[in-house]
């Protein structure tokens, strides 16, 4: 599975492709589903990282970490896509 950093590089490169619109459209409906697939899977690795994200607390002088409870701090109905 590509890195995240790359997916995102490629994300980029096919928008900026596509924006051309020089690409014949079997080739730009192949670039646009490659497109929606790189799409998705950094959204879910973007989805994944935020549920690791770590609130550091500071108790008795020493930094305890705690895992960040997205769901409990906003609806899943918050109209974020």
């Amino acid at each position: 599975m590509p890195k995240f950093e790359d997916s995102l590089q490629r994300l980029e490169k096919i928008v900026s492709e596509l924006e051309k619109g020089e690409v014949p459209l079997e080739k730009a409906l192949s670039l646009f589903e490659e497109g929606v697939a790189l799409s998705g899977a950094c959204r879910k690795e973007l989805e994944q990282a935020e549920g690791k994200v770590e609130v550091l607390l500071k108790q008795n002088g020493k930094l305890k970490a705690e895992a960040l409870e997205r769901d409990a701090e906003r609806p899943s109905s918050s109209g974020r896509k």
